[in-house]
Parts: C-alpha cells; structure tokens; sequence
C-alpha cells in the first residue's frame, strides 16, 4: 500500500460501553479528500464485519504496517461537528459514561441522523449454478442465495431478517463473503431530507431576453409572460412565476430549452410558527439592574472564562438583564445561547426577544417537528441565527462564535437529562464556555445550594436584584391551616379563605392560578371494607384515577383499567381519596358555575391543544382561573394574575431524596412569584396541614437567604452535595434477587477499592422510590465522594464488568453523577 494513506480514529455506533473505545480505520486514497474530522463514515465492524456508521475523530499519516480496515463510503458532504462539539463528545463519555456516539447522537438534531441499509448481491462474474455449488448445501446459505435470486440479485437486510424470524445469520453471510458468491454495500437514508424550492433565473442578458419575449408574444403568449416577469425580478420560484403568469410549467420549459433562463434549486428552511412582536427599544434598567449588566459584562470582556450568578427575586426584571447582555454580545459579532427549563416558557420568551432581536432568533426544543428543528440547527450552524433559545438540548446548538450562554431558572431540575447521556446542561454549558472563552450567565430566583455555595466561596461572580422592576411589590402571602377546615367539615382541596379569595378576583376581573404539584382525579383508590387497593401489575405503584378518562392509570408505564363496581375481593364499596387536579378543577366549578377554567397537566397538554395555546387562552381571554402542575410555577409573567393558591403543600416536603426541601421551597416561592407582577397588587394563599414547618414558612415570607443557610447546614451534616458528589449505579433486571445480589457485589468491589478513601461513603444496596417499572427491578449502589480521577476509572471498570461478566447476564448496570432521583 501507498505510504501517503492516513488512518482515521473513529467513534463506531451501536457499540456497548464495554466495547467502546476509539478504533482506527485506513483511509483509502479515493476518500482522502472527504474524509475529515466531524464527518460520518461507514465501516466494517466486528467479526462479521458488519457495515456500521462512525464518525471521524481524527485523521493522521499511517504510521504502521498493520494491516487496517478501510473506510467504505463517507456520509456527509461537510463536517457535521466541530472540533470543540468532537473534544465536547470525548469529555462527555469520560463523565456521563456513556460512548462517544451516544453523546454525538445528544449533540445532533435527530434530522441528521443516518438509517443505514445494507443490500447483500452477487460478486461481479457469478452465476447461479457456481454459487449454489460454493454453498455446499448448507441450509443458511443456500436460504440467502434463495432470497438474493428471488429479489431480483439485490436483496435488502431487512428482508434476511423476516427471513430467519428476526435475526441476521452472520456465519452464513461471512462464509458466502469468503467465498466471494456475495458481496454487502451499504447506504444511509436521511431520516429527514433537506427542504428546496425550483428557482428559474435569467441568464441572458436583459435585452436578448426582451428582443425573446416580444418575438413570442402572439405565437406563445405565456413564454413571453414568463421572460418578461423575469426581465422584471431576474430571480423567482417556479411556483412564483407560474402564479403570477398563470403559465403551465410546460411554458416554462419552453423557455429553459431555449437557454434564456435556467434551473436551480435553493435550500428553505422549515421555520417554527411563533408570532413576533413589533420592534421594540431596548429596555430601561433600574440602578441594581444596570450594576449587574455592567459587572457580568466587565467579566465577559476579561481575560479567560467568567461565570456569574444573577440572584434576582421574581419579577426582578432579570429577563430585561438578558436582553441587555445579548444585546451587547451581538454588537461585538458573537452569538448566545438562552436556556429555559420548560417548553411551556419557550413561546413567552420568543415573543419578548424577537421583539428586540428578530430573525436573529433560532428555536430548539423536543416539541418541535425534526424537520423544523434540523433547520433551525442549520441556520444557527450557518450563522444566519445569533441567538438561540431552547430548553435542556439546546446547549448543543453549533452557534458560531460562542460569546454567553445564559441559563434562566439555573436551579431548575430539567436541565438534567434522565436519559443516556445523562448530562447535567449547566456542566455542558460550563464546559463550552471554557473552551471558548465565553461568559456564563446562571440566573434564578430561588438559585441552586451548590450554585449559591458556588458564588459565596468565589467560584461565581454573584450580582444581586433585591427589589422588584418599578419597586413592585412582592405578594402578601397566607399559610392557611387546613386542619381548622376538616375540624369545620370542610373535607375538599379548597379552603373557605381560598374560595373567598377566588370569588373576589371573579368579582373584579382579575385572574387567579392554583397550583397542585399531582395530576389526575384521585391518588388512591381503595376498598372501604378490606382496604383492597389497585396496584400497576408492572410497576410497584397504586394505579391513579382519572376522572374525565373513567380508567385506573400508572404514571409510570401507561398501563390502565377500568374501576370495578364494587371490591374485587370482598364485594365491599370502592373509595376515592387524594385530590388532583382534575379532581380540584370539579370543585372549582361547583364552587365558581359558570366560570371558565383552564387545566394544564400532562393529561390536558397534547399536540392539539399545546402549551403556548392554553396559555395564549388565559392571557389574551382573561381566563379567569389557570390550574396545573409544575408547568405553571415559573417563568410565567400575566400582569392580570393577582391571587396564587398552593393546595397541598406538604406532599412536596416527604420525599427520601435530599432535594425534596429544596425543590419544595423553590416550587412554592416561584408559583407565588407570579401574583402581581402588573400594577395590582397580589396576594397568595398555601395550605397546609403542617403550616409551623420551617421550609413553607421560608417560601411564604420568600426568604431564600434563610432557607439557604438552613439546608446548607443540613447538607453539611448528610455530607451531600456541595461538601461532596454523588454518584449512583443503578442495577436493573427482571428477577429482584438477582439485582440485589448484583448490587451487593458493586458494594464489594468498591470497598475493596476505594475503601481505604475518607472522603468515600458507599450506601446501598438500596431500592429506587419506585422499585419495580415495567417489570423490571431497580436497585443502587450510592457513592458519597470526590468525584476525580480514581473514582471515575473505578466507575468505569464496575461498569464494564458488570455489564459484560457471563454470570450476570441478565442484568444492566448503569452509572449516574449526581442524579435527580
């Protein structure tokens, strides 16, 4: 072979992360020129060499004589990662252990995915009877030279599989290989193509054309119409000149043949459908809100990476910050990147910027259609879109010329994803401005105990907005006691101070939001007699009652049934207890006939009646009531909202997870955050059955600096995040005492290793809060530690032994920093 020939390091998709490391490939010469860093390739992998897609991490000159597999075909025409998103997807497996492609396929919109179809044929020269011959009458190959034959010499994969009932007969295939009777290609079929209208251009000059249309313009009138529409704009669409003409595009190619005119096809882009606001100036800033701009500006313009932390009470004015700092980025040619943590937030935010930035915006969030979200990708990677706003994956956005990434509500728990990767945004986001030399921007509220610790112990820059935009208000806020209800007979969801309050709001016009952290109609359904209860035969919860639906559900699986007329076991009488909020919203309207009520939950959000349409309800109708779930705790700003009602406040409080306080003090202090943002002023009530607990006392009088030195001295004490890291592996499989015994070994293994560390603490094995899903047991080891080198390479071996050690097949391993539940 040529000494020129370079060898290419690839990251190979479908691979387990046991097996997955970074394999070199040659690079035959005629492939040279395209294969480079960011592309995606074909390979043969395995023994089988089965055709698998890769993506090149880096090329280099040959520098051995080993003999190399080549690379078969390159996917894309141009890079489709950079060098800092290729380093991003190397980090990314060291710390979330995960492969590298698993992080490449995080980094990429789904419209650029790749289905490989692999298609088996005769070798060139081979005929019928010197292949079957080559089979030998092994019944495998003699199948597959059957079903090469009958498709006509071409015969897709997939079609081998129904074939051999699902599976692919590897040995078969190789043997035919060897023998060369057969040979595999293999192509990629984008998921999503590319969008592109026909355009016709003139290419003539404007006289000859001219002197063509008067000449046509009795013996083809609609050529001539053509030539002179095109005399006038040069440049149209086919559909553009057909409809203003009313020419038939066989006109049209009339007139491409007689070469006045020419073909072409110019790429579109699938845009989201959000409105935008007029143009509007930038907005005035307040002394505190200027300070802040001014400091994280100073930082952003330093030497080296900046990170801040923006502390800003609700309806600080912090989004008018944002606006500010992008502003002035944009003025020195670089790009932002806004996060939110809601899909519910995105159209509110779109609407605020694009009244300032306009098409400069880009869209990125898991609700949007893949062929709008690739063109979104595309524009930002193009550099057409400087300002991206997105939820949890819109890190990843290929934004030229990283200036800031800004993180709203940074102590929001969907920046983590639950799913491999499981990347925390603010670590990717961290991680990319210090490749860049970009500024960080993390603004809250209700801020993260590690993001406060963070800015206390100088790791953040911290600015401060203690006072609300315009020197509003901060809502009056009353714990009601729903003890004092039940002792009046009272038994609903709703207090008698909270319908008062209700009424009131009716009364003048104002609008009130009611927040219920469970949806549903009631949480337990229960035998009166036995105490029967229906449980999810696939996962170990009570199944929910959903009202509207008139089944029993799991929130876990989606399993659901019908309730029984009476106790399947004793014939007794079926009761329902525990409130949702389709339960709240009955109440609601025997409590207010006639008044209109919007519900947002996961039950009444679908594609049909989507976030931004509820929401777009309640302000532009005045709606008077909106009731939900969490999706109605931040971000949200109706100046005509002046009442915010909390029913059930405790249920955030008892959870085993030491987040439940922080999420509790956080939920309840954003949702009251949305009264009187307008000129009225508002008021909000939380009920309670413990109303004497320190962490709803914190929320009502919205005292975070309290309830921060409060948890942060408890975390102190559990050693948990950040006086240390947490990191989990979780053991799955479909028999309990396999995974028991499973997790017992991991214990082992890191005693033995690790044991000997004082800044090691090994918990477990223990069950997840929901032992069983979808008949699968979960149970976990837990790791108190510092979160470096040793432990990461400790990690990772348990996870390759684990997951590929033959006497514990079966079961699934999988590691989590710091995980959420």
């Amino acid at each position: 072979m040529s000494e020129t020939l370079a060898t290419a390091k690839v990251a190979v998709a479908d691979t387990a992360y046991s097996f997955d490391r970074v394999y070199e490939y040659l690079i035959p010469e005629e492939l040279a020129s395209a294969a480079v860093p960011g592309v995606r390739a074909v390979v043969p992998f395995g023994q089988g060499n089965r055709h698998r897609e890769c993506v090149i991490l880096r090329v280099s000159p040959r520098k051995s004589e080993r003999e190399l597999k080549p690379i078969l075909r390159i996917v894309d025409t141009a890079p489709v990662l950079s060098e800092e998103m290729i380093s991003l997807a190397v980090w990314m497996r060291n710390r979330y252990f995960c492969t590298i492609y698993d992080a490449v396929h995080a980094i990429l919109p789904a419209g650029l995915w790749y289905m490989l179809e692999t298609e088996y044929s005769l070798c060139e020269g081979m005929d019928r009877e010197t292949a079957y011959a080559a089979a030998e009458g092994a019944e495998a190959e003699t199948l597959i030279l059957d079903a090469v034959f009958a498709h006509g010499g071409l015969c897709p994969e997939e079609d081998l599989r129904r074939l051999f009932d699902g599976s692919i007969p590897a040995r078969a295939l190789s043997s035919l290989k060897k023998k060369g009777v057969i040979a595999s290609d293999s192509r990629g079929k984008k998921r999503v193509k590319d969008r592109s209208v026909r355009m016709i251009t003139l290419c003539v000059p404007m006289e000859e054309a001219r002197q063509y249309a008067e000449a046509r313009e009795k013996r083809a009138p609609m050529q001539s119409a053509v030539v002179r529409l095109l005399c006038v704009l040069e440049r149209a669409s086919v559909a553009e000149v057909c409809g203003f003409t009313g020419a038939s595009r066989k006109s049209v190619d009339a007139v491409i043949q007689a070469g006045i005119a020419e073909y072409s096809d110019e790429e579109v882009f699938r845009r989201p459908k959000y409105r935008t606001s007029e143009n509007a100036p930038l907005p005035e800033l307040n002394e505190e809100q200027a300070a802040a701009c001014k400091g994280i500006m100073d930082l952003y313009r330093g030497d080296g990476p900046s990170a801040s932390l923006l502390y800003g009470v609700t309806g600080s004015g912090k989004t008018a910050v944002y606006i500010r700092l992008i502003h002035s980025v944009l003025q020195e040619g670089r790009s932002v990147i806004l996060l939110v943590p809601e899909i519910a937030l995105t159209p509110q935010m779109i609407r605020v910027f694009s009244a300032h930035f306009g098409q400069e915006i880009a869209v990125l969030h898991s609700s949007l259609p893949v062929g709008e979200r690739y063109d979104e990708w595309k524009r930002i990677k193009k550099g057409d879109a400087r300002v991206v706003i997105g939820t949890r994956s819109a890190v990843f956005a290929p934004a030229a010329d990283l200036g800031m990434i800004i993180i709203d509500e940074e102590h929001e728990y969907s920046y983590k994803s639950e799913n491999e990767p499981r990347y925390h945004a603010l670590d990717v986001a961290k991680y990319r401005c210090a490749a860049r030399g970009a500024a960080l921007v993390l603004g809250s509220a209700t801020p993260d105990i590690v993001s406060m610790y963070s800015a206390e112990n100088g790791r953040y820059s911290l600015f401060t907005l203690k006072y609300r935009y315009n020197e509003r208000k901060l809502p009056a806020v009353e714990i009601v006691d729903m003890r004092d209800e039940l002792r009046d007979g009272n038994v609903g969801e709703l207090s008698g101070r909270l319908r008062q309050e209700l009424r009131k709001n009716l009364e003048r016009g104002e609008q009130s939001i009611l927040f219920l952290n469970r949806r549903g109609t009631n949480s337990l359904v229960t035998c009166m007699d036995c105490g029967f209860t229906y449980e999810c035969p696939r996962c170990s919860v009570k199944l929910i009652w959903h009202g509207r639906r008139r089944r029993l559900m799991c929130h876990h699986c989606g399993y659901s049934r019908t309730a029984d007329a009476s106790c399947p076991e004793c014939g007794g009488e079926i009761g329902f207890f525990g409130t949702g909020t389709q339960n709240v919203e009955d109440q609601l309207r025997e409590v207010l006939p006639g008044t209109e009520i919007l519900r947002m939950d996961a039950d009444s959000v679908s594609a049909d009646n989507n976030h931004e349409k509820i929401l777009s309800r309640f302000r532009e109708e005045k709606i008077p009531v909106l009731i939900g779930t969490q999706m109605v705790t931040k971000g949200l700003d109706f100046e005509n909202v002046t009442l915010v009602g909390v029913l059930s406040a405790d249920q955030m409080l008892y959870s085993s997870d030491y987040h439940a306080s922080e999420r509790c003090f956080s939920l309840i202090t954003q949702v009251v955050g949305r009264s009187g943002r307008g000129e009225k002023p508002g008021r909000a009530l939380i009920q309670t059955f413990t109303p004497g607990n320190a962490i709803i006392r914190f929320a009502a009088r919205q005292d975070y600096d309290s309830f921060y030195r409060s948890e942060l001295e408890l975390r102190r004490l559990q050693n948990c995040p950040p006086f240390s890291e947490i990191v989990t592996l979780t053991v799955t499989s479909a028999q309990e005492s396999a995974a028991i015994a499973c997790c017992a070994d991991i214990r082992d293994f890191f005693a033995a290793e690790a044991g000997h560390r004082k800044d090691v603490c090994i918990l477990g094995p223990a069950p997840l809060p929901v032992v069983r899903v979808m008949d699968v047991f979960r149970y976990r080891i837990t790791l108190q530690c510092t979160f470096d080198r040793e432990i990461r390479e400790l990690v990772s071996r348990a996870l390759i032994f684990y997951n590929s050690e033959k006497r514990y097949r079966g079961i699934s391993v999988y590691a989590d920093l710091d995980p959420m539940e």
